[in-house]
C-alpha cells in the first residue's frame, strides 16, 4: 500500500502551500494527539466525520481541540436531521482513511465531492494549523488561510462556522 502521506505533500506543493512536517508515535483521540502536538507551533484541531440520521449526508466538522462539539447545535447550524459519528467503514468508503487519522487532507479521496466541511470561523486566520497527512503517525502544520485555499481547490461545499 502507498503511503498515504505522499499524495497529501504532493498536493500542497502543487497548491504552492508551505507545510512542516513532524513525525510522531500513532495517536488515535485527541487526548493523545495533543501530547505529541506540545512541541509543535500551531493550533491544535480536532477532526470529527459524522453522518445524518439517515445516513445520506457526510460531515467532517474541523475546530480547536478545546472546543466542544455541540452536534445538536452543529446539525441546526447546517439544517440537516441528527448527527451521529460516522462508522470506520464509512471513514474509510468517503475519505479513504483509518479512525485517528481524520483531517482535511480526507478529502483528496473524497472524488464525488460528497462530504459538506465545517470549519470553526476562529481557524480561517490561524498561522499555523496542525493536522494528520492522512496518517495518525505523522503531523503537518498549514496556516489557515493555505487550509481555505486547499478546501476551495478541492471543491466540496464548506461552511465557516461559529463554534
Amino acid at each position: 500500500m502507498d503511503d498515504p502521506r505522499t499524495r497529501v505533500f504532493d498536493t500542497l506543493d502543487t497548491l504552492g502551500v508551505s507545510y512542516d512536517r513532524y513525525e510522531h508515535p500513532p495517536v488515535f483521540t485527541g487526548d493523545e494527539a495533543a501530547l505529541h502536538w506540545a512541541a509543535i507551533p500551531g493550533t491544535q484541531v480536532k477532526n470529527l466525520f459524522l453522518r445524518n440520521k439517515k445516513g445520506d449526508r457526510h460531515y467532517l466538522a474541523i475546530l480547536e481541540i478545546h472546543k466542544q462539539a455541540d452536534l445538536r447545535r452543529l446539525v441546526k447550524i447546517v439544517g440537516d436531521d441528527r448527527f451521529s459519528f460516522a462508522s470506520a467503514e464509512r471513514l474509510m468508503a468517503h475519505l479513504g482513511v483509518t479512525p485517528g487519522s481524520v483531517s482535511p487532507f480526507g478529502l483528496i479521496n473524497d472524488d464525488a465531492r460528497r462530504v459538506i466541511v465545517m470549519v470553526d470561523e476562529d481557524l480561517r486566520h490561524d498561522a499555523r494549523l496542525i493536522f494528520h497527512p492522512n496518517i495518525n503517525t505523522a503531523s503537518v502544520t498549514i496556516s489557515g488561510p493555505d487550509l481555505e485555499r486547499f478546501l476551495t481547490w478541492r471543491g466540496n461545499v464548506v461552511k465557516w462556522i461559529h463554534v
